[in-house]
């Protein structure tokens, strides 16, 4: 298994991950990005996120979407939109090397820090981070 920085063609699995995501937040029906969307705003002109994807023999195990925001009071900030591993994946340290991944990123990138949000009554999620 490796982790790299995402691609325009991961993108259909990367779609597959977050509505398994949404799924699992009892959200699916919130659901309306497409694939095209992804492309476009992960890989077009103006790009908005950095993809992380942890693959192996071609499929998509985890993925991380990232974005920058800004402190005011601090300076460039990493956000984690959604770190997600695949539910058959999940416990076998995938989570770790996307983690790590984008720490090395954030550091490349002068980030001051890293930040997310993890719903309250996700316990697996808070104590991942924790």
């Amino acid at each position: 298994m490796i982790v790299r920085k995402g691609i325009k063609e991961d993108t259909p699995q990367v779609l597959e991950l977050i509505k398994e995501l949404a799924e699992y937040e009892h959200a699916l029906k919130e659901v309306t990005n497409t694939v095209a969307r992804l492309e476009r705003d992960g890989f077009g002109k103006d790009k908005v996120y950095d993809l992380f994807v942890a693959e192996e023999d071609g499929i998509i195990l985890g993925i991380a979407i990232t974005y920058f925001r800004y402190s005011t009071w601090k300076g460039k900030v990493l956000y984690i939109e959604d770190l997600v591993i695949r539910e058959e994946n999940r416990r076998k340290g995938i989570g770790d090397k996307i983690f790590n991944e984008i720490k090395v990123f954030a550091k490349k990138e002068l980030c001051v820090g890293i930040s997310l949000q993890v719903l309250e009554w996700n316990e697996i999620g808070i104590n991942f981070y924790k």
